[in-house]
Formats: structure tokens, C-alpha cells, sequence
């Protein structure tokens, strides 16, 4: 089971990818386009061009969890704006809104009570 906690790592991939792609094909963009190493337990999400679907890739020390979330109607209506990097961060909880087809800025959050290490 694929569990999502606040000290995750949590990147997604501004570009969209091609969803023909599996785990081999995406933890390949992850060294290549991203600069990251997919082994690490970094949880990394990507979308397809018509944003009506996500991929969520971990690898969790014994293997990898490939996650499809395919939207019955509509697409997304946020993702994060290309910049200078392929990638951006996203917090647990803003994740678990963006999975929602909600926009994590208009989230409104309780202010973290202590701040995770690294965060």
C-alpha cells in the first residue's frame, strides 16, 4: 500500500510524458530529464499533454509502486508553470489536493506546528 506522509520527498515533472511509458520508461526520465535518482524514495509524479491523468512512481526499498490516476471528466486544472528546473516540490498535503484535481495554492492549511527536517 502506498501511503503519502509529510516527510516524503515529493517531486513532479513540469513537462507532460508520454503514459505509454511504464516504471522502466519513467525512472528512466527521472535520471535523465530530472536529474534524480529513482531508487531513492522520492515519490515523483508526471501528467500527460492533455492533463487528464497523473502517474505516481516510488520505490519503496523492495520495489516500485506505479500509480495511474485517470479523471472520469475534466482534467486538471493546475500544474506547476515551466521555470529554469524540470521539477518542482510539492508538499504531502498539497499533493493529496492536486490528486483531487484541486489547486494547492487555494488550499487553505493550519500552519505547520513544527517544521519537518529538510523542509
Amino acid at each position: 500500500m502506498l501511503q503519502l506522509t509529510p516527510h516524503m520527498k515529493i517531486l513532479v515533472a513540469i513537462e507532460a510524458v508520454d503514459f505509454r511509458n511504464g516504471i522502466d520508461g519513467l525512472s528512466s526520465i527521472c535520471r535523465k530529464r530530472l536529474n534524480q535518482d529513482p531508487f531513492s524514495g522520492t515519490v515523483f509524479i508526471f501528467r500527460n499533454r492533455r492533463r487528464t491523468a497523473i502517474k505516481i512512481l516510488v520505490f519503496d526499498g523492495l520495489g516500485y509502486f506505479l500509480v495511474l490516476r485517470r479523471f472520469s471528466r475534466g482534467h486538471l486544472k493546475w500544474w506547476p508553470q515551466e521555470c529554469d528546473t524540470p521539477i518542482t516540490e510539492l508538499a504531502a498535503r498539497e499533493l493529496q489536493v492536486l490528486i483531487n484535481k484541486g489547486i494547492p495554492q487555494y488550499a487553505q492549511f493550519e500552519e505547520d506546528w513544527r517544521p519537518l527536517p529538510g523542509h
